[in-house]
């Protein structure tokens, strides 16, 4: 079982001429995820050539691809001036799975579409994300696909890199995962940690989590409150930024510490006394998620 999106999701690629667009929808129909069209304004009429002879219908908007495919996620590639209103278009559709890559969206921008997705019943994962992956099954955004296996570990991150790294490590140790999900570093996420972690708790095949956080904001606090109150399976966690000098603006949009708030000792305090396992470095994630499975 996975969280989110599973083989049957049907999905589109708005943005699917473009150049990311183009090669991660073709990254997807690669792995087995069900692609039934994409959307650019202008080129409706088009075919999109995939891989191995599959390819998918272009159209000019959501509203079309949603009534001739009955697509119910979608992928957006679309430039930051532009990503917002895609979102939102989606909503607007009937889309209810709704994952965007693009970052630099500006924060009034997403202000404004996840207020709109959330009207209409659409959860956004993103901006600024890598999106999810659930092994064997689907997988929308760009998360490489050979680094993921099946298995009962679910993952979710702040953090695009760090998820392929861990999601490496895993693998190679023989943990698959049930899915592995990168909410963004944006300081709006349309999916939180929480809302990832309510998802795997009522899967019923997740046997072990592991959260990877970051400098800024209080996500990740807010997290491992809910771990210690509501999560019945072992959770394991890793923060980066530990060596950030004070005041430094790091790279995500989110990482802007506030006082002690944000900082990597009090989101790995707060880990730690809510029961979450903390690892020192990603590599250690492994035997910390071996070790709470073997109890």
């Amino acid at each position: 079982m996975s969280i989110f999106v599973d083989r049957n999701t049907r999905v589109i690629v708005q943005g699917i001429t473009g150049r990311d667009g183009s090669f991660h929808a073709r990254q997807m129909m690669a792995y087995g995820t069900t692609v039934v069209g994409g959307v650019t304004p202008g080129k409706g009429g088009r075919t999109f050539e995939g891989p191995e002879g599959r390819s998918a219908p272009v159209f000019d908007t959501v509203e079309e691809a949603v009534s001739a495919t009955g697509a119910d996620a979608s992928v957006i590639y679309v430039p930051p001036a532009f990503a917002a209103d895609a979102i939102m278009e989606a909503a607007d559709a009937g889309v209810r799975f709704v994952v965007c890559v693009t970052e630099g969206i500006p924060v009034l921008d997403m202000t404004r579409a996840h207020a709109f997705a959330r009207d209409r019943g659409a959860r956004v994962l993103g901006p600024n994300c890598p999106g999810v992956i659930c092994p064997g099954e689907a997988k929308l955004g760009i998360i490489p696909g050979e680094i993921a296996a099946p298995g009962p570990v679910g993952l979710v991150s702040r953090s695009g890199t760090l998820t392929y790294e861990a999601v490496y490590h895993l693998t190679a140790a023989g943990l698959g995962q049930t899915a592995c999900v990168g909410i963004g570093g944006d300081p709006l996420p349309g999916t939180s940690f929480v809302d990832c972690l309510e998802a795997f708790a009522a899967d019923g095949v997740t046997e072990a989590v592991v959260m990877i956080g970051e400098i800024g904001g209080t996500a990740e606090q807010e997290a491992a409150a809910w771990v210690k109150r509501h999560l019945e399976v072992p959770a394991v966690g890793f923060i980066a930024g530990r060596t950030a000098p004070p005041g430094q603006r790091m790279g995500h949009a989110g990482a802007i510490v506030s006082g002690s708030a944000g900082t990597a000792a009090e989101k790995t305090q707060a880990f730690e006394e809510n029961g979450v396992r903390v690892a020192e470095r990603p590599v250690d994630i492994v035997s910390l998620v071996r070790e709470s499975l073997a109890q």
